[in-house]
């Protein structure tokens, strides 16, 4: 196994790409200046942010494989490893980086928010596809953060860098929007074969052998991030990925309970319940009525 290069600091991240630190927190970097490769692997310590211009050869996230078409915006968080696998092509890239270390945003509104940009923990597959007007916007923002870094830095300097970055990650969102929306044929697939998914779930006994079915685990049945799978779920239906799984479950109890002599204990078991007393809560919660409230109204 080839080793994984780990990056720490915004100074490793430019000494691996040969150019000169100009701010000891942020860099931005244009590809023009790396050097042609075919394979690495780097931890990532540091945030980033790669812009691709054109096709430049296979990215890996994790275990995904992604091919770049024009103009696409993938996010690197701190933690995650990434690398490229030209398949022994020599490849010379293009395009930019915006790399920053977290110490940068501490104490600043961008940095209580920062997980609020979910796309930082999306697959590779995930990736933003931008528009023409929007890689302009994406540009231009690249430029005013490398303009800031290019001057001396004083006092303002933070603010002025901080608050680019800010705004380049709120265009994302606002891109990341627009992208959910025209991929609205594709989400519907996703809905339906997350239906799907539930069904067979809660018609198998794996209710009782793994519990609850989680956000985390339907994510990794359809083949998306966590974080992905619960964007695309509250863009398209209003509620988040762990309330549409619950209205699902409360469906099922509802017609067990109302079509079955099971007892109440019985049916929290069989839909993959721990405690017949949080089953009882989550209907509730969802009803306003208790299992045995609703089995009642509806025997009248």
């Amino acid at each position: 196994m080839k080793q994984v290069e780990r990056i720490d600091s915004v100074k490793q991240y430019n000494d691996t790409l040969g150019v000169d630190t100009l701010h000891p927190l942020v860099s931005v970097v244009d590809f023009d200046a790396m050097p042609a490769y075919q394979y690495f692997r780097r931890y990532m310590g540091i945030y980033a942010v790669f812009l691709k211009h054109v096709k430049c050869g296979d990215m890996k996230y994790g275990c995904q494989p992604y091919d770049y078409e024009d103009g696409t915006l993938v996010f690197i968080s701190p933690g995650q490893v990434y690398g490229i696998d030209s398949k022994g092509k020599i490849i010379k890239p293009m395009g930019k980086a915006l790399v920053f270390h977290a110490d940068l945003i501490v104490g600043t509104d961008i940095g209580r928010k920062i997980k609020d940009y979910t796309f930082f923990s999306y697959e590779v597959n995930e990736a933003l596809h931008l528009s023409k007007k929007e890689k302009a916007i994406v540009n231009d923002c690249f430029e005013k953060i490398k303009y800031e870094i290019d001057q001396n830095i004083d006092k303002h300097s933070k603010t002025l860098i901080v608050s680019n970055i800010e705004l380049l990650l709120n265009y994302c969102m606002r891109f990341y929007d627009r992208q959910f929306i025209t991929r609205s044929n594709a989400n519907r697939d996703v809905l339906a074969r997350l239906e799907s998914l539930l069904n067979e779930y809660f018609q198998s006994d794996k209710c009782q052998t793994l519990g609850l079915p989680t956000v985390t685990w339907c994510a990794n049945q359809l083949h998306l991030s966590a974080n992905y799978f619960g964007d695309l779920i509250k863009k398209e239906t209003g509620n988040t990925a762990l309330d549409y799984i619950q209205s699902k479950v409360i469906d099922i109890a509802k017609s067990m309970i109302f079509h079955s002599d099971r007892s109440i204990s019985d049916v929290a078991f069989h839909l993959g319940f721990k405690y017949q007393q949080h089953f009882t809560r989550l209907f509730k919660q969802k009803t306003g009525k208790t299992p045995t409230e609703y089995r009642l109204l509806n025997l009248k």
